[in-house]
């Protein structure tokens, strides 16, 4: 059986609720999510987390990074997602000045 894919309301967090401690892009997923892309339109470098324990993914100014969770899966392998509840949040590197950073999901 072939299931949909739907897109998220995108998260975002403007460079002004940005700074050297965690803070939440947007809400946390209310479905498991297969696919999401961090965009990070700021100046500065920046460190993504699920959650705030720890530091997960590093992105640099202006780029972005799309992670596939079922990229090479076969079909009979189980499927990868994030689960129901997983908060993304940011913390600078550097300190921005303008911009913000984007999260991106497909359920």
């Amino acid at each position: 059986m072939k299931i949909k894919a739907e897109f998220d309301a995108v998260r975002v967090l403007a460079f002004g609720g940005i700074s050297a401690a965690y803070a939440n892009v947007g809400v946390v997923t209310a479905n498991p999510v297969k696919v999401f892309k961090i965009s990070n339109n700021t100046e500065g470098d920046m460190y993504f987390s699920l959650g705030g324990a720890a530091d997960h993914m590093y992105l640099a100014k202006g780029s972005f990074t799309l992670y596939d969770l079922n990229a090479n899966r076969s079909e009979k392998e189980t499927e990868y997602v994030l689960p129901v509840g997983t908060q993304f949040m940011v913390k600078q590197i550097d300190a921005p000045v303008s911009g913000a950073v984007y999260i991106e999901c497909i359920y």
